[in-house]
C-alpha cells in the first residue's frame, strides 16, 4: 500500500485552512533531501508556516512538499520530503497530528505471525473477591 502520511497531511492542511487557522509543519531538518533555510533550524528541527498567505506555488505531493516562501525577506524554494514531516498543526490552538518515526514502514515479512488461540488449560479465570 502507499504511505498514508501524505494523504493525512493534505487532509489536515485543508481542515486547518478551512477553519481560518494557520497550518504549521514540524520538520526533521536532519533528513536527506530537506531543502530549507538552515539559519532557522533549531535542534535539528524547523517549523514552517505553510499557509496560503505565507507560501507561493505550494504542492502537497505524495513524496515531497514543495513551495516558495520568504525568509527574512529573501525568497527561497523549499522542498521537504513527506517522510521528514513530524507534525502538522494549527498555530492558534495546536490542533493537528504528530507522526511517528516509522508510521508508514510496513512490517517485515514473517513478523506478522498469527497468535495461536489459548487452550482451555491456558485460559485464566478472573480472580474476583466479594468485599462487604
Amino acid at each position: 500500500m502507499t504511505p498514508s502520511r501524505p494523504y493525512l497531511i493534505r487532509a489536515l492542511y485543508e481542515w486547518i485552512v478551512d477553519n481560518q487557522l494557520t497550518p504549521y509543519l514540524l520538520v526533521d531538518a536532519t533528513q536527506e533531501n530537506v531543502i530549507i533555510p538552515q539559519a532557522f533550524v533549531d535542534d535539528g528541527k524547523i517549523i514552517l508556516n505553510v499557509s496560503p498567505e505565507a507560501t507561493h506555488s505550494l504542492v502537497l505531493g505524495n513524496d515531497a512538499i514543495i513551495f516558495n516562501a520568504r525568509f527574512s525577506g529573501n525568497a527561497m524554494d523549499v522542498s521537504v520530503p513527506v517522510a521528514s514531516v513530524n507534525a502538522i498543526y494549527a498555530r492558534e490552538n495546536g490542533q493537528g497530528m504528530v507522526f511517528g518515526k516509522h508510521d508508514d514502514i510496513p512490517p517485515e515479512p514473517g513478523t506478522d505471525k498469527k497468535k495461536k488461540k489459548p487452550s482451555a488449560n491456558e485460559i485464566k479465570r478472573p480472580n474476583l473477591k466479594i468485599v462487604k
